[in-house]
């Protein structure tokens, strides 16, 4: 074989090699198709030395390369598309891992609100102390609104003003009181008959005022403290019947859950994208594959300026 004719099928292989690693990146059949048909054809040439070798590289200059380079700048669009998608998950990675280091544990919440139900038990029975004695002594536990303070923006739940309202109001007539609190007669009255056994059932915030609402262990009756003003009055839970407290996540919680999902759906995205190709493209490639399959393809091959200008047009185009 004279070296000429081996340079060409050289430099044929050497397309036939780019045209696979197109092939395998994109992992689309008609590429597929359009690469094994070229191995095909270059076979024929270095198989059948009567033919006329300049064909092949005629062939290779006039469709090949156009293609590649087709390919070529869709990979590179979509890479860096795929770079944009990356760089917000790398924000969003960026954000939950922040959030993250500045979460409460569960369990260190679970701690705290039997902490702090005994905590506002034995005020209550202080208060009840000082209200049955006349006692001028402080009822309250120390840091008893730590708790609410701690975990309201996290784990409480919103309500309206026109929501706190209701819940807070109340008669004078209904209420004990003296210089440290209130309370509701009739809740007094439960707590001495259930022996003050309660729990902290849910917390409750309008904007920077918070509610925390327990529950007797004994029977269903609920009741709020209101911190803000040393409040404390059984509680209709009919008044917030809508909220839904089904969801235990804290509010981070639920962003780090809520960006952990966009961040499923952005990687799929990128994988989709990294390979994506238009319908235009997708048919032109189609219409080439049909055209090199064409048994009588060698005799037609000086038409193949015309495939070969429209695969330079589709380069020239702003669709990547």
């Amino acid at each position: 074989m004279d070296e000429y004719r081996l340079n060409i099928l050289n430099k044929s292989n050497a397309e036939i090699n780019r045209l696979q690693l197109l092939s395998a990146f994109f992992d689309d059949e008609i590429i597929y198709k359009i690469f094994l048909r070229t191995q095909v054809i270059h076979q024929l040439f270095s198989n059948n030395e009567d033919l006329e070798i300049e064909k092949l590289d005629l062939f290779h200059l006039q469709f090949t390369d156009s293609v590649i380079a087709l390919l070529r700048k869709i990979k590179k669009s979509n890479e860096k598309n795929v770079a944009l998608i990356y760089d917000e998950i790398d924000l969003n990675e960026a954000l939950i891992d922040k959030i993250s280091g500045s979460l409460y544990d569960k369990n260190k919440f679970t701690q705290d609100k039997q902490k702090q139900t005994l905590k506002v038990n034995q005020s209550l029975r202080r208060l009840y102390n000082n209200l049955s004695d006349l006692s001028t002594d402080f009822p309250f536990s120390k840091n008893i609104n730590v708790f609410s303070a701690k975990y309201a923006n996290d784990y409480y739940f919103d309500l309206t003003a026109e929501q706190l309202s209701q819940l807070v109001d109340y008669q004078g007539k209904n209420v004990y009181s003296n210089a440290y609190a209130v309370i509701e007669k009739k809740l007094m009255g439960r707590l001495c008959k259930f022996d003050f056994r309660t729990e902290f059932h849910l917390g409750l915030k309008s904007g920077e005022l918070i509610i925390e609402v327990y529950k007797f262990l004994d029977n269903k009756t609920y009741f709020l403290f209101y911190p803000s003003r040393n409040l404390f009055l059984i509680c209709d839970l009919s008044v917030f019947k809508d909220l839904d407290t089904s969801n235990n996540l804290s509010e981070r919680e639920r962003i780090v859950q809520e960006l952990e999902y966009k961040n499923d759906k952005l990687k799929s995205n990128a994988a989709v994208m990294k390979t994506a190709m238009s319908k235009d493209v997708q048919d032109l490639l189609e219409s080439s594959y049909q055209k090199i399959s064409d048994i009588n393809f060698l005799n037609h091959l000086n038409n193949f300026d015309v495939q070969s200008n429209i695969l330079k047009e589709m380069l020239r185009t702003d669709l990547f």
